[in-house]
């Protein structure tokens, strides 16, 4: 379904990716893991046209998106719930929820996609009223996500879901990231430091090592690897 190659990103003449291939089929949930800084959120930021690569191509669903305005990129089924949340903290929960369904202009579709998400997480219905800024972290995390799914992607995209949250909240959030995927068959590019529950929910793993993919496999197979053990996963 998105298929990166030799994608190559610089920050002025600080080169960020060089060169990295990857691919993402449909119906699956694939991770990318690596340390702080490795390029994870400049890859998601790239594939949704928020940044421009210098040199390679970006295939989604067999379409050259590299390049492509941001907004169009969602309007393909593309959407990311990017690192931080980035929610907006003064509109209320069910406001940050309406924009994620900017692009959509059928209001039955929005009706529907909003019920999904309050069956999804039935916190953000409870808090519907409530001004988003003034949610627990866990809570804002669940809002990111149930913006995006507003946008009816066929692609999400995930940076980082699980960061900051209490260990109870990560088991809920990667719960729900399972959930999606199977009732709405959902593919999903997930980015986490977390890599040991990335690769319990993936079935498909990249790392990335300063910019470049340095081991690919199942994700069963990297879980058992030695060098994904002692440097993500705490073994030895």
């Amino acid at each position: 379904m998105l298929e990166i190659k030799n994608l190559v990103v610089s920050y002025g003449a600080i080169s960020a990716l060089h060169g990295i291939s990857l691919s993402v089929p449909a119906g699956k949930i694939v991770t990318l893991i690596g340390s702080n800084g490795a390029g994870k959120t400049t890859a998601l930021k790239t594939i949704s046209g928020l940044l421009k690569p210098k040199t390679g191509e970006i295939f989604y669903e067999g379409k050259n998106i590299s390049g492509l305005p941001a907004h169009q990129i969602v309007k393909l089924g593309l959407s990311h719930v990017p690192e931080g949340r980035m929610i907006f903290a003064n509109l209320t929960v069910g406001e940050n929820l309406q924009m994620g369904a900017f692009l959509v202009s059928d209001k039955q579709v929005v009706q529907r996609e909003l019920e999904f998400v309050f069956a999804t997480f039935p916190r953000l219905k409870e808090r519907e009223a409530q001004i988003a800024g003034t949610l627990s972290g866990g809570e804002q995390q669940m809002l990111a996500i149930g913006r995006a799914l507003m946008s009816q992607p066929k692609f999400l995209m995930l940076d980082e879901p699980s960061l900051g949250l209490a260990p109870l909240l990560v088991k809920a959030i990667f719960e729900k990231i399972i959930e999606i995927n199977r009732e709405r068959g959902l593919t999903i590019l997930l980015v986490e430091q977390n890599a040991n529950r990335a690769l319990e929910i993936s079935s498909y793993g990249y790392v990335l090592e300063t910019g470049t993919i340095t081991l690919h496999d199942t994700s069963a197979a990297l879980r058992q690897n030695p060098q994904v053990k002692s440097a993500y996963l705490g073994g030895h």
